[in-house]
């Protein structure tokens, strides 16, 4: 029997259009994730709804496949879950993983801020000063979307402060799961309030310059704000038996 000679060719390298086709696919897989992520932390979608491959290529102008890129991924970060032929679906938000939610908040935010007031520059401390006087321009507003907002700008300038690209990217879906709790703790103005005192002690903390007490008081405050939403899961009304 003769022997077909072996090829000696080496392995073609994927061509520039190859890899440009690559990195498109690659960014087009991105846009789909950080538009979802936004979406969720604007609160369009709520704990449980489906996540419709079709819906959100339509909505986006993408096709399916990075959408489900997207949707991969957020499955990993604990956001999304699939069921089988249903697809993907928001996770559904109840106590136990409220609890682990917020404990993790705790310990990542809690970080944060002793980071931050070790490394942040004064003119950092100078702008979450200013978000906290602007949240506090809106106390007796009644805006709660406005609050909400106001608030959020303030703990991820908090944790910009830190320095620590680790850490940042750890609080990222923290960032996005509180946003699928429905109804913010600032409908409730006693939270409201409380929560302008503690945002006070935090950036007194981070002023002064005092690590410890900058881990704690923010601690303090995650640990206030599990406790608000708690009380509201527990009080929210139950769907009566059919």
């Amino acid at each position: 029997m003769i022997k077909k000679p072996t090829s000696t060719k080496a392995p073609k390298k994927p061509t520039l259009l190859k890899r440009a086709a690559d990195d498109d696919a690659m960014s087009l897989g991105e846009r789909a994730y950080q538009a979802i992520r936004k979406a969720i932390r604007q609160r369009r979608f709520q704990s449980g709804d489906r996540l419709r491959e079709a819906e959100l290529a339509e909505m986006l102008g993408l096709s399916r496949t990075p959408i489900r890129e997207a949707l991969a991924r957020l499955q990993v970060e604990g956001l999304a879950a699939e069921n089988g032929q249903r697809g993907f679906s928001i996770i559904e938000f109840d106590h136990s993983i409220v609890t682990e939610l917020f404990v993790i908040r705790e310990i990542l935010e809690g970080a944060a801020a002793k980071l931050a007031a070790r490394n942040a520059q004064d003119a950092e401390l100078a702008w979450l000063r200013s978000l906290h006087e602007e949240y506090a321009s809106l106390v007796d507003s009644g805006k709660v979307e406005d609050l909400t907002e106001k608030n959020r700008q303030f703990h991820e300038a908090l944790a910009l402060c830190a320095h620590n690209r680790f850490l940042l990217k750890m609080l990222e879906p923290i960032r996005d799961a509180l946003g699928l709790l429905g109804e913010s703790n600032l409908m409730d103005e006693k939270r409201v309030r409380e929560n302008l005192t503690d945002h006070q002690d935090i950036v007194s903390a981070l002023e002064n310059r005092d690590p410890v007490a900058a881990d704690e008081v923010t601690k303090r405050h995650i640990r206030a704000a599990y406790a608000s939403r708690i009380k509201r899961m527990f009080s929210a009304p139950k769907s009566k038996d059919l």
